[in-house]
């Protein structure tokens, strides 16, 4: 049975868990965005910085940043789970994309991971949260979140009706010192 956000919410240890990345199952009441051509968002979740995760008609999850950023970050709710589990920090690799470019996403992950904080706690929880709900290791998780944002046709929409950009960001790691020297 694929993962549902009703299966995984019924797994209070597990959304417990997951919360360690800051990933919340408590939709916001009231919406403070648009979706062209979708009448009633199904939002699942959200983030600490305000950002909300949108399960889809086509099961596709969108993330909309409350900095006016929104792209459609993975094929399926299971999928973005394994994304979040083996990327807690997917949307600092966009960040530091270098505006979508692949090799810069995959320096990214690899010089944020070598900062991780407390990378046996992470390494302890992604491993209970897999076993868990018997989720499989992407193979490739920033490969399918670039191809992901990269094909996002979803057009989001801040109440006064002005279009979010897309969830590419201009920085590379090369911008910050810390992930600099972590990839060097």
């Amino acid at each position: 049975m694929p993962l549902s956000p009703e299966v995984l919410t019924a797994r209070g240890d597990v959304v417990a868990r997951l919360g360690g990345f800051d990933i919340s199952f408590a939709p916001d009441e009231e919406p403070w965005f648009t979706i062209d051509g979708i009448e009633s968002p199904r939002q699942v979740g959200g983030d600490g910085a305000g950002g909300a995760f949108v399960l889809l008609p086509s099961q596709d999850v969108l993330y909309v940043s409350s900095e006016g950023r929104a792209g459609i970050i993975a094929e399926s709710f299971e999928a973005f789970v394994q994304l979040v589990v083996a990327r807690p920090y997917w949307l600092d690799i966009l960040k530091f994309s270098a505006g979508g470019d692949l090799s810069e996403m995959r320096r990214a992950a690899d010089a944020l991971e070598a900062t991780l904080e407390n990378e046996d706690e992470v390494n302890e929880a992604r491993e209970d949260i897999r076993k868990s709900l018997a989720l499989p290791e992407p193979d490739d998780p920033i490969g399918a979140l670039y191809e992901a944002v990269a094909a996002s046709d979803a057009i989001v929409r801040a109440t006064d009706g002005s279009p979010f950009t897309t969830l590419f960001n201009r920085f590379s790691i090369d911008n910050s010192p810390l992930l600099r020297n972590a990839a060097a």
